[in-house]
């Protein structure tokens, strides 16, 4: 990169792309209730308006290693731009459920070029004391999404409709492409790579496979999804040991970066979990509407956001120590709290448990990520970056997966839906809360071993 500004102008291009896609993903979260009435669906049936675009982000991300090497950085910046247009038209005109899901099938294919195309660029052109600023401000534009997303989704929809959420992005992606086109640099691809197709049939089977498991779980169609599942993870395991692999699934025995990976997609669960839970509780259970709905994810998401870069620059200063361990303590007590005021809700009460447990998550998660790569040698971080970006979501589209089939489970075995809506929401916290401990524990065994090697040394 030129300068500085060519840098920052380059990562936000791409990272507009990213915050388009989230802030869709948790706007429509509040439009389910309108969606399964307008299209006759079911709770596991509507989450696939979200699945969908987190399950095609799953298999474009590893295929992202080989694209980086065979085009240049602007030609995979407009192929992106373009596909999140052509998907933001679709849905904004779609008359049915199955186009909807076109359109978001198109939105996935961007944001799954933008967001490893954006870490790219942070990680050749950003200098290493400046990391945790950069990649915070690159986490900046997707997690400050769902601070506006919810209030954004509910005021359109209140207000007029849920089609128009699609409409109004369309300029920020035309923003997108004015900064791409200034600052991302006209790079030379390599003619001579070539992609493994067995491998992106090994990642189609594999993520579509247990996708489709958890979408139909409990039932005995499920075990067949499994199956292929199952076959696409051991083909793509097989082919990651070939000369020239889609990604070098070696990184993982870095157990430093495993230990970052994990903690990092606990919190993607968290994120994308409590955006699926909250705004279904609030109209659901206390009866409010969409915009409302939104309003209460507002505060908690907006000082997420916030935190992201400012966090970044904590770690370069002070190192991962302390802002990861103090944010993983208030992601814990806060996540407790919003589990048990479902029992008794009082909406200020939700609030305050989200904005307590996203100061957490402002934090740690950004920082767990730069850990994480900061643990490999340059060779590695185009592998590193990928197996980020395509667990961050995969886990999500799981997340969500998992948080609705918990729900849908417990209003259909409960003779009051409101109640079983409660008791599905309160065993999906705490569910996830079990995850944020054992992250907890295991990052504190981390840091204090790394502590007793100093003193040692």
């Amino acid at each position: 990169m030129e300068n500085n500004k060519k840098l920052v102008g380059a990562i936000l291009a791409t990272g507009l792309m990213s915050f388009a896609g989230v802030l869709i993903e948790t706007a429509m979260n509040v439009t389910f209730p309108t969606l399964i009435n307008q299209f006759t669906l079911s709770t596991s049936d509507v989450q696939w308006v979200t699945t969908i675009y987190l399950l095609v982000i799953s298999i474009i991300v590893p295929i992202s290693t080989y694209l980086l090497k065979r085009f240049s950085l602007r030609t995979l910046f407009l192929a992106a731009n373009a596909f999140f247009l052509v998907g933001l038209v679709i849905d904004f005109l779609s008359p049915t459920f199955a186009i909807l899901l076109i359109g978001r099938f198109f939105q996935g294919a961007s944001t799954g070029i933008a967001l490893p195309l954006m870490f790219h660029i942070i990680l050749t052109y950003s200098p290493f004391e400046k990391r945790g600023a950069t990649i915070g401000l690159g986490n900046l534009t997707t997690s400050i999404a769902p601070a506006i997303g919810p209030t954004y989704g509910g005021l359109l929809t209140a207000h007029w409709s849920w089609n128009a959420i699609f409409l109004f992005l369309i300029p920020v992606l035309l923003i997108s492409l004015v900064l791409g086109l200034y600052s991302i640099p006209k790079t030379a691809g390599a003619k001579d790579t070539s992609l493994d197709l067995l491998s992106v049939l090994g990642i189609v089977l594999m993520f579509s496979g247990f996708l489709l498991f958890l979408n139909q779980v409990g039932t005995l169609a499920s075990l067949l999804p499994l199956l292929f599942g199952f076959i696409g993870a051991g083909l793509f395991y097989q082919r990651s040991k070939s000369s020239n692999p889609l990604i070098r699934l070696a990184v993982l025995k870095n157990r430093s970066f495993s230990l970052f990976l994990f903690g990092f997609l606990v919190c993607q669960f968290l994120l994308l979990g409590i955006s699926f839970v909250l705004p279904n509780f609030v109209q659901l259970v206390l009866g409010k509407d969409a915009f409302t709905a939104g309003l209460v994810m507002l505060p908690g998401a907006a000082i997420g956001a916030i935190l992201a870069p400012i966090s970044g620059r904590l770690l370069d200063k002070v190192g991962p120590k302390k802002p990861i361990l103090s944010g993983l303590t208030l992601i814990a007590i806060g996540w407790l709290a919003l589990a048990l005021v479902l029992r008794s809700p009082f909406i200020w009460s939700l609030v305050a448990g989200h904005v307590f447990y996203m100061i957490g998550i402002g934090l740690a998660y950004s920082n767990m990520m730069t850990t994480g790569l900061n643990k490999l040698t340059p060779a590695l971080y185009a592998d590193g970056n990928a197996i980020f970006n395509t667990l961050q979501q995969f886990s999500g589209a799981v997340a969500t997966a998992v948080v609705a089939t918990i729900i849908n489970l417990a209003q259909n075995a409960a003779t009051d839906y409101t109640q079983g809506t409660v008791i599905g929401s309160q065993i999906a916290l705490f569910f996830l809360w079990a995850l944020v401990l054992l992250t907890f524990l295991l990052t504190i065994n981390y840091f204090r071993k790394s502590t007793d090697k100093k003193a040692v040394s």
